[in-house]
């Protein structure tokens, strides 16, 4: 005997599905709800804010959009000394095709010292996005540094005359052969008999800046005495240790000499890119500097 569903039966049957259904969307619901607000809003993100108006009980979606925090960099400042020589060209090539900032240290004797010396100045006051700043005249008497330190007088007419002649655009200067400071309350000598030296150029209007970390050099060879990677890790390590003269700033010493050749220019293009590539660090000028721009 075939037996038939009633309109009541699956009216019945409907209202079971219904109800059972509805009382697993209400949980469901709820737990979507709380894991989106408990979610965090990332930099930028959008989120959703209900409003009530005054005039009525409706109400209305507003967009509020979280600000953007960006992480502040440390700051580095690759800064070669003694230019324009024969290896100067190669990093000035290196750095344009890089395309980062740098700074020259450059040495006033040695631009007039031959023809191709005089080429490569050109080129430096012909490139954009580099610093020249002041190494002095005649490089501490052609490095007779005890001496040149004894008269302080000498050592501001030395500096000034290579101002002058090199018409610099800033007065920031390095000493030869020393590692002094001398930047607004930044006071600092490594040997106590260049002090009063030091302390003249300042009186006299510049602007003296060390360094934090050099990149030495066989100075009879005349090539690096350690690779980018070994520099990295010295250079991460000063940041780590707060081992600058001003907090995350790093002033890097290297010379123009030492990238004559093809091995050692490889290595400064490597270094510069590996830098490019750590988001926590920034090249800059050292102009910028913490009130180096006085």
């Amino acid at each position: 005997m075939e037996t038939s569903t009633t309109d009541d039966d699956g009216e019945s049957a409907n209202n079971i599905y219904y109800n059972y259904i509805y009382s697993y969307r209400i949980p469901v619901l709820i737990i979507v709800y709380l894991v989106a607000c408990t979610r965090p809003i990332q930099e930028g993100r959008v989120k959703m804010k209900h409003v009530s108006k005054k005039n009525n009980d409706k109400k209305e979606i507003v967009q509020v959009v979280a600000p953007v925090v960006k992480k502040k960099k440390k700051k580095i400042y690759l800064t070669f000394d003694d230019g324009p020589n024969k290896g100067t060209q190669n990093v000035l090539d290196i750095v344009k095709d890089e395309e980062i900032p740098v700074t020259f240290f450059i040495i006033g004797e040695h631009v007039y010292a031959s023809i191709n010396q005089n080429i490569t100045w050109d080129s430096l006051q012909a490139t954009e996005g580099i610093e020249i700043c002041n190494h002095s005249y005649t490089h501490a008497d052609h490095n007779h540094f005890e001496k040149f330190y004894q008269s302080p007088d000498s050592v501001v007419s030395d500096f000034q005359r290579s101002q002058d002649s090199l018409q610099l655009k800033n007065n920031i200067v390095r000493t030869p052969g020393r590692n002094a400071w001398r930047i607004d309350s930044l006071q600092y000598t490594d040997l106590k008999k260049s002090k009063a030296a030091v302390d003249s150029l300042q009186k006299a209007g510049f602007i003296v800046m060390g360094w934090d970390l050099e990149w030495h050099y066989d100075p009879k060879e005349l090539t690096v005495m350690n690779n980018s990677d070994d520099l990295l890790k010295q250079i991460d390590s000063v940041f780590t240790n707060n081992k600058t003269k001003s907090p995350e700033n790093l002033v890097l010493l290297a010379h123009d000499q030492v990238y004559k050749k093809a091995k050692d220019s490889t290595e400064l293009r490597q270094l510069i890119q590996k830098l490019k590539l750590k988001e926590e660090y920034e090249l800059s000028l050292v102009t910028s500097y913490p009130k180096a721009s006085n």
